[in-house]
């Protein structure tokens, strides 16, 4: 089924043609039946019919109208166009915005607000260090559940130190929020173990610079670093989004 049948599937047509031609009047006087249905011969609508054959519209057909009127009126484009705009919309893309351009991905399928960026790994110097007690209170976790993060390895303290840093911190208020929903650390060894594969492949990838033992080079890795860990941040997110969808729509 089509988005646009989909659509319209989702929005009962309760709506008769001079009706519709009611609703529409007010921002579009020159507008006709005749010109209502000249558009569906068109194959601009596809309202419903009834089994006698009288048209019935929907706030989705309504709406495709009053793109099309609006699309004539304010921009002069020819139908041929419009039914390439609808389409595309359809296919839940964006139309063009100029002529000879194909239609565009909306940006907020490939945006990436939410997510780290690379400056999020660089290290901070203005790091925090926690107590065991501190980092308790910070992430509303008990001694039981602190515990069971440090056995399976999860969370850590700063090496050659007694305190935990910032990214503990994060670890453990994710875990602790997670826990609402019945997860436990030890349900979560398969993140770490993912984590530390992405670690091994960002070094592969970074390991001939550091080797080179010199500044450019180790500042290029590093940067080659935090980019990578954005980057497989960013397709962790879309690879879960992608295997949750088939199973929330049954």
């Amino acid at each position: 089924m089509s988005a646009r049948s989909t659509s319209r599937a989702s929005s009962h047509a309760t709506l008769s043609i001079g009706e519709v031609l009611t609703q529409l009047r007010s921002d579009f006087p020159d507008v006709t039946i005749s010109k209502i249905r000249f558009l569906e011969a068109e194959g601009l609508i596809e309202p419903e019919r009834t089994s006698a054959g009288y048209r019935k519209f929907s706030h989705s057909d309504v709406q495709r109208l009053r793109y099309v009127l609006t699309a004539q009126r304010d921009h002069y484009l020819p139908l041929r166009v419009i039914k390439d705009h609808l389409e595309a919309i359809d296919r839940g893309l964006e139309p063009a915005d100029q002529p000879g351009a194909g239609p565009r991905v909306p940006r907020a399928l490939v945006a990436t607000e939410g997510l780290p960026g690379p400056e999020a790994f660089g290290k901070d110097p203005s790091d925090v260090r926690l107590s065991r007690k501190e980092l308790l209170e910070a992430a509303d976790l008990d001694e039981a559940a602190l515990a069971q993060l440090e056995q399976f390895q999860l969370v850590s303290t700063r090496p050659g130190s007694n305190h935990y840093d910032g990214t503990a911190l994060s670890i453990a208020k994710t875990v602790a929020e997670m826990s609402r929903f019945g997860i436990e650390a030890r349900h979560l060894r398969s993140f770490k173990a993912a984590a530390d594969r992405e670690v091994g492949l960002v070094e592969q990838v970074v390991t001939p610079l550091v080797r080179q033992r010199n500044p450019e080079a180790r500042a290029r890795a590093e940067e080659v670093a935090r980019e990578l860990a954005s980057l497989s941040v960013r397709l962790h997110a879309a690879l879960v989004k992608a295997g949750l969808r088939p199973g929330l729509s049954r």
